[in-house]
């Protein structure tokens, strides 16, 4: 089995104390500094720094951190598998997602899953699209949901075209009463979440000549309908995002095909682990079923 050092160093830069992986490995903080000076020693190179709030890592420690966590996730993998061998339906699955889909897909997908592979642990991290993506590449999550364009080295699974609409205080309807174009929205200020602007919603703003100077930031999607209600500015949000939320708002597709393309990431099918795979497809087929072939 892998390397107890192994196992250390890789809750030590998750945990960014010695204390904290030590309460989390059930071993004293002398332990883990001993078999963290016997790795270093044993690599030729020192794997942390320490500063004033705690440790952080070398940059030769970020290089081999995705390395020794996937010699982590391969040796959990080589236990379900012979879990499986065995008959039992054993594993954990670790999964990063945005809001929207946390509240609209993952509590069916899920719970479908559960019916049919009971034992196996599922663990929820909800997050922005970059760090689900990043989050996944250095082994702490096995499945995330992002959105197009992925940069990091992963497998990259296109999953949903999600329309981008323009939120509205009640009463506004567009000059063509069907679509926003850009007259209706020129002089509007518009609220956004800011992780949002770096993706599709800039495309949109950008089409419609809107300016950083009429855009404000909001904490979440549920805020920016009550800032919208409350005749604050207009929004933009994805067709995801407003299923489960309400307003005194009126929604509008803008003039012209805006979309984010919502994926799952993972590592390469050879390094999954038998749960993470057989729930990829479980994602796929909620899917297929919720929206056929219109899903992409």
């Amino acid at each position: 089995m892998a390397n107890f050092a192994y196992r250390v160093f890789s809750e030590v830069a998750k945990q960014k104390t010695f204390v904290s992986a030590a309460n989390i490995l059930n071993v004293t903080p002398s332990a883990i500094s001993h078999s963290i000076s016997g790795l270093e020693e044993e690599l030729g190179f020192a794997l942390f720094v320490r500063n004033r709030t705690g440790i952080m890592l070398t940059p030769d420690g970020e290089k081999v951190l995705p390395i020794v966590q996937e010699i982590l996730n391969s040796e959990a993998k080589l236990n379900e598998e012979a879990a499986r061998i065995k008959g039992l339906n054993q594993g954990s699955i670790r999964i990063g997602a945005f809001s929207s889909v946390c509240i609209n897909w993952l509590p069916d997908v899920i719970n479908a899953f559960k019916k049919k592979y009971p034992e196996v642990e599922i663990s929820v991290r909800q997050g922005p699209f970059n760090e689900v993506a990043e989050s996944v590449r250095l082994g702490s999550l096995e499945i995330g949901f992002s959105a197009l364009p992925i940069q990091e080295k992963l497998s990259v699974l296109p999953l949903y075209k999600d329309r981008i609409y323009c939120v509205a205080p009640e009463g506004f309807v567009p000059e063509n009463g069907k679509t926003v174009v850009a007259s209706d929205v020129c002089d509007e200020t518009f609220i956004l979440q800011q992780i949002d602007y770096d993706r599709d919603t800039k495309k949109a703003l950008d089409a419609f000549h809107v300016s950083l100077n009429s855009i404000q930031y909001s904490i979440d999607d549920a805020s920016i309908i009550a800032m919208v209600e409350s005749g604050l500015g207009f929004g933009i949000l994805p067709e995801l995002a407003l299923q489960k939320l309400s307003g005194r708002v009126v929604c509008y597709p803008f003039d012209g095909n805006f979309y984010r393309t919502i994926c799952l990431v993972s590592h390469a099918k050879s390094q999954q682990t038998p749960s993470t795979q057989v729930f990829i497809e479980e994602v796929q087929t909620y899917l297929d079923k919720r929206y056929g072939k219109k899903r992409l």
